[in-house]
């Protein structure tokens, strides 16, 4: 029997195929985002359920963050968002295929997060503006990041202020290491 056959094949060519798609850059930024979306020491001190729809959301929160800083590097910066962008929703689209949802299923899933992303996308565009506050910022997060569970102002501001913190800590990496997927999310003393 070939490798290349059954269940296991599939994903192996699928993994193959997605892959060829984009650049080893664009697979070096999904990589680190997904590992600092991932990151269970932050779903614990932010108090970020640990759910589909929690790890969903700290995932769209970390893309948000890095394709922000990849639209202030000119035109490269717009590819490689959109490349992230790319990756990331066919990396959902694979995820939710492997769980065994059905074509029907996974197209109107994906579109339902799409639309989930862009407007997160505006509401932290908006709640990160200089005028907007922290208390706006902590107000987005705890609808969208939160949704329906129960959080703590405190907790919600300890999540603004790390969103903050990142949002300026990309802002003072070169251009070329973050289009190239060469950085780090900032630790910080209090991370």
């Amino acid at each position: 029997m070939s490798i290349l056959t059954g269940a296991s094949g599939r994903a192996v060519l699928r993994r193959l195929f997605l892959r060829s798609r984009f650049t080893g850059a664009t697979h070096a930024l999904h990589e680190v985002v997904v590992a600092q979306a991932r990151e269970a020491s932050l779903f614990r001190r932010y108090a970020v359920p640990d759910t589909l729809d929690g790890r969903f959301e700290f995932l769209i929160l970390h893309v948000l963050l890095v394709m922000r800083r990849l639209r202030t590097a000119g035109a490269a910066g717009n590819d490689a968002s959109q490349q992230l962008f790319d990756l990331v929703f066919a990396d959902l689209d694979r995820a939710l295929r492997e769980a065994g949802v059905g074509d029907l299923g996974v197209g109107s899933r994906i579109r339902r997060m799409a639309e989930a992303f862009y407007g997160r996308a505006r509401a932290l565009d908006d709640a990160l503006l200089p005028q907007a506050g922290d208390d706006a910022l902590a107000a987005m997060l705890s609808r969208n990041v939160y949704g329906t569970a129960p959080v703590p102002e405190a907790t919600a501001g300890g999540l603004a202020a790390y969103v903050r913190r990142q949002s300026l800590h990309l802002d003072s990496l070169e251009d070329g290491r973050i289009l190239e997927g060469r950085f780090a999310f900032d630790g910080g003393a209090d991370a």
